[in-house]
């Protein structure tokens, strides 16, 4: 059985932080998912590489075990691997005192092979380390939860707004579900039994769904705040007036005092983003107010500001 550099897989060095290996797990998992890659055995492939390497390097106590395990690696393959007198292979711990039973979940007592099952979406190599190996040959008949799974769901501002019914597919099979209006860019929830099929009768894994937030042009998003910027007519700023806003939300109309300066903010209270898993309570919308200059001057409007501007003359 071949050892697997889960290193190499990410593509990050040994003493790539937690951050590094989320990270790569991430580009890599988008690349070669099979969602983006549909009927492509390869890039099947190596998503299920990817996930296993992440699996195991996103666990300290796991990737520590790894670690430890690929020193002795050789050690194994040439001492614990070798022919016993009978002609079968030699049991865990022999061949000059290796003790490859300090590596498997179910010790090295027994004298079971080291090489179990696949497990899952795992390799052998996987299952041999980290799956459930029990002193009986083969797994532990003790029941184990599935695997998780991971996926992502793009959305709009307005979609996060909003909230509703979506449906995405994750490892072929399709699951609705309601997206709570206010999720954040980033934000990750837990949908218990939406993973792998659990191990004798054990629980189903959770499917640990992330949120991406698509750019916005018109709103900046600030926790459950929203600032938006208003387009304000000359005349509308000096005079005063009313205006009519369009939000996420239903139109506003808002009162412009006169002689408002340019970049005013006015603050609407609870017009701004949902908060999340709380029915009813908002952030605040802030508008900030740009003066707009009148475009394409006749010769007659012209000679009007140039009065007006006469008038404001100190020396008028």
């Amino acid at each position: 059985m071949e050892y697997k550099d889960y290193y190499k897989t990410l593509g990050v060095e040994k003493t790539a932080t937690a951050e590094q290996i989320k990270k790569a797990y991430r580009k890599l998992a988008r690349q070669h998912h099979p969602d983006v890659n549909p009927n492509d055995p390869e890039a099947e492939r190596k998503f299920k590489e990817v996930n296993e390497a992440n699996e195991v390097l996103s666990d300290a106590d796991k990737r520590k075990k790894y670690d430890q395990l690929g020193a002795d690696w050789k050690r194994y393959e040439q001492q614990g691997a070798g022919r016993g007198p009978a002609g079968g292979r030699g049991a865990p711990g022999g061949g000059g005192g290796f003790d490859w039973g300090q590596y498997t979940q179910g010790g090295g007592g027994g004298g079971s092979s080291p090489f179990g099952e696949e497990d899952g979406d795992f390799s052998d190599f996987f299952g041999s380390i980290f799956g459930n190996m029990g002193g009986g040959g083969g797994r532990s008949a003790r029941p184990g939860a599935g695997q998780d799974y991971q996926a992502e769901l793009e959305l709009s501002l307005e979609e996060a707004y909003q909230g509703g019914p979506r449906t995405i597919t994750v490892n072929g099979k399709n699951l609705r579900l309601t997206v709570k209006p206010g999720v954040a860019d980033g934000q990750t929830i837990r949908l218990r039994g939406q993973g792998g099929p659990g191990r004798n009768g054990g629980p189903d894994g959770a499917l640990l769904l992330t949120f991406r937030l698509a750019p916005d042009a018109r709103y900046a998003r600030t926790g459950n705040d929203l600032t938006q910027d208003v387009p304000v007519d000359l005349y509308t700023a000096l005079l005063g007036g009313e205006q009519t806003v369009a939000t996420l939300g239903s139109p506003v109309k808002i009162k412009i005092k006169p002689e408002t300066p340019n970049g005013t903010r006015l603050r609407l209270r609870g017009k701004g983003f949902p908060v999340y898993d709380q029915p009813g309570q908002s952030g605040d919308l802030y508008l900030r107010l740009t003066i707009a200059l009148p475009q394409h001057l006749t010769d007659e409007e012209k000679a009007l500001i140039e009065q007006l501007a006469a008038l404001r003359s100190p020396d008028a």
